[in-house]
């Protein structure tokens, strides 16, 4: 897996703390402490997650080799489904929430990395270097969730559900380009 495929991956990952973050940051004023803790949290959990679900698919790979690219396209698919079906369900539960209780930012920095992990399965059964990968994920997750609050701050017209919708679409094309790969059609 390349730079430009993990930079993707990173963004399409991030995208769930980018509309968390817009959301917080339309409705709540935060200060930059509340920010960069949420921001920092959200990179955390986005980044360990991947190597947690790594360990465990790259335990499987020799078993399921034969059909590992149909696992990781399942996996890419499925999240970014569930990303695009999200963006469409209207659901405001994230607005009613104070992200500035700790206890409240960790359940969010782990309901949304549970996609992250699930993506650390798929990139046990490809050739991906996972330290690279969580590196990655971790600065990026980070950089857009600052991105989402200050944004949400500022404008209140973007609508949160678009970047969960755009990351959605991004994981499913990826998951298109590694069976295309394997069957070496591209």
């Amino acid at each position: 897996m390349n730079l430009t495929e993990l930079f993707l991956i990173s963004l399409g990952l991030s995208m769930d703390c980018f509309a968390v973050s817009l959301s917080f940051g339309a409705t709540r004023k935060l200060i930059w402490k509340d920010i960069l803790r949420m921001a920092f949290l959200f990179g955390f959990f986005q980044g360990a997650m991947p190597l947690i679900g790594w360990v465990v698919g790259n335990s499987m790979q020799s078993s399921i080799e034969p059909v590992d690219h149909w696992i990781a396209f399942a996996i890419l698919a499925i999240i970014g489904l569930k990303m695009v079906w999200q963006s469409f369900s209207g659901e405001e539960e994230k607005r009613s929430v104070d992200i500035r209780k700790l206890s409240i930012l960790l359940s969010l920095a782990v309901a949304t990395s549970i996609d992250a992990l699930i993506t650390g399965v798929g990139f046990g059964f490809i050739k991906v270097n996972i330290y690279e990968a969580v590196i990655i994920i971790s600065m990026i997750t980070f950089m857009v969730s600052v991105i989402g609050a200050i944004l949400g701050e500022k404008t209140h017209f973007i609508p949160a559900r678009w970047a969960e919708f755009a990351g959605g679409i991004v994981l499913i094309g990826i998951g298109i380009k590694v069976v295309l790969e394997h069957l070496a059609i591209i």
